[in-house]
C-alpha cells in the first residue's frame, strides 16, 4: 500500500463545495486518509492504490486549474495507516493562528536536500526545527534549535521573541513534509528576517533523497498516522502512540509503571484528571471487547 503526503497553498474560493466533491471522489477510489481544506489551500495524506492516489491528484489539478503538478512524499506500508477517509474543513490547513500569512504569495527560499547539509553545517546559520517538542524528541538534525512548542500555534511567540533579539542572522528551517516551514518562513520574513531558508519537501524528502553516508538526520521522524514514526529508510519506526496525549512512546516508556494502554503514559500521567482517566479506561475496555468479537472499535477520539 502506498502513502502520499501532499499540500498546496493557494486561494480556494469555495472550500465547502470542493470538500464535498473531493470526499466523493476519494471514496470512489476506495482511499483512506485525511485531507484538510481551507481558503488558504489543501493539506492531506492519502493511502491506498498508487494509481488511485495519482487519479485524485490529477482530479485536483484539473478542478483547481493548477499550473504545476502536485508534489507528494511517498512511502510504503504493509498495513493501512488510516481507518477511514475524511475530508475536513478548517480555518487553516496548518494552524499557526495567523490566517493572514499567505505562503503562496511570499515564503522563504527552498533548499534541496543535496544542499541542506552544507547550509546547516555553517556556524553562522541558525537551524530551527519548527515541529512540536514531542516530535523533536525522537529525531532531528544536529545543532537544531527546539522552540519547545506543544502545538504549531505556539511558534508565533517563539518567532517574535527571536526577532526581538536580532533579525540579522540567516535562518535554516525544517519540518516533516515542508508545510509548516512554508508558513514559518513567511512569518519570519514578515518579522524582518531577510535570509530565510527551508528544506524543500521537509525531512521526508530529505530521507528519500539522501544516501545513507550523507544522511545527517538523527533518530526517527514522527508522522501523523498509525505508523507513529519512520526511520532513516522510511520504514515504520520503533515507536507507538499514547492514546491519551498522542505523544510517541519508546520501549522504555512502555515499560514504565505510568504506562496504561489507552489511558496514560509517563509523559501525560501528571496531566490526567480522574474524570478523563475514567473515560479513557472505559474506552480501553470497549476496544478490548471489540477485539474479542473480532471487530475494530472506532469510537470518538479523546482530544
Amino acid at each position: 500500500m502506498k502513502v502520499a503526503a501532499f499540500y498546496r497553498f493557494l486561494d480556494l474560493t469555495d472550500p465547502v463545495t470542493f470538500r464535498d466533491e473531493l470526499q466523493r471522489f476519494c471514496d470512489e477510489q476506495q482511499l483512506l486518509g485525511t485531507v484538510l481544506i481551507a481558503h488558504e489551500g489543501i493539506n492531506g495524506t492519502l493511502a491506498g492504490d498508487e494509481a488511485a492516489i495519482l487519479g485524485v491528484f490529477a482530479w485536483i489539478e484539473a478542478r483547481l486549474d493548477l499550473n504545476e503538478p502536485i508534489e507528494a512524499r511517498w512511502t510504503d506500508t504493509s498495513d493501512a495507516p488510516f481507518r477511514r477517509m475524511r475530508v475536513r474543513l478548517k480555518k487553516e490547513i496548518v494552524t499557526l493562528g495567523r490566517p493572514d500569512i499567505q505562503p503562496h504569495e511570499r515564503t522563504g527560499t527552498y533548499v534541496d536536500p543535496e544542499q541542506w547539509n552544507a547550509l546547516i553545517e555553517n556556524p553562522g546559520v541558525l537551524v530551527i526545527d519548527t515541529r512540536n517538542h514531542y516530535e523533536v524528541e525522537i529525531g532531528t538534525f544536529p545543532n537544531a534549535v527546539d522552540p519547545g512548542t506543544d502545538s504549531f500555534r505556539e511558534f508565533t511567540d517563539y518567532a517574535e521573541q527571536l526577532a526581538a533579539e536580532s533579525t540579522n542572522r540567516p535562518l535554516a528551517m525544517f519540518c516533516t513534509g515542508g508545510i509548516r516551514c512554508e508558513k514559518a518562513t513567511a512569518l519570519m520574513l514578515e518579522l524582518g528576517f531577510d535570509d530565510v531558508y527551508h528544506l524543500h519537501g521537509g525531512i521526508l524528502n530529505y530521507l528519500e533523497s539522501m544516501p545513507d553516508a550523507e544522511n545527517r538526520f538523527q533518530g526517527e521522524c514522527f508522522v501523523f498516522d498509525t505508523r507513529v514514526a519512520v526511520d532513516r529508510d522510511l520504514a515504520e519506526g520503533g515507536y507507538v502512540q499514547c492514546h491519551a496525549c498522542r505523544r510517541p512512546l519508546s520501549s522504555e516508556d512502555l515499560a514504565s509503571p505510568d504506562y496504561r494502554e489507552g489511558v496514560s503514559c509517563p509523559k501525560c500521567i501528571n496531566e490526567l484528571d480522574d474524570d478523563r482517566a475514567d473515560r479513557l479506561e472505559e474506552r480501553r475496555k470497549q476496544v478490548a471487547l471489540a477485539a474479542k468479537r473480532g471487530d475494530r472499535h472506532i469510537g470518538p477520539r479523546e482530544a
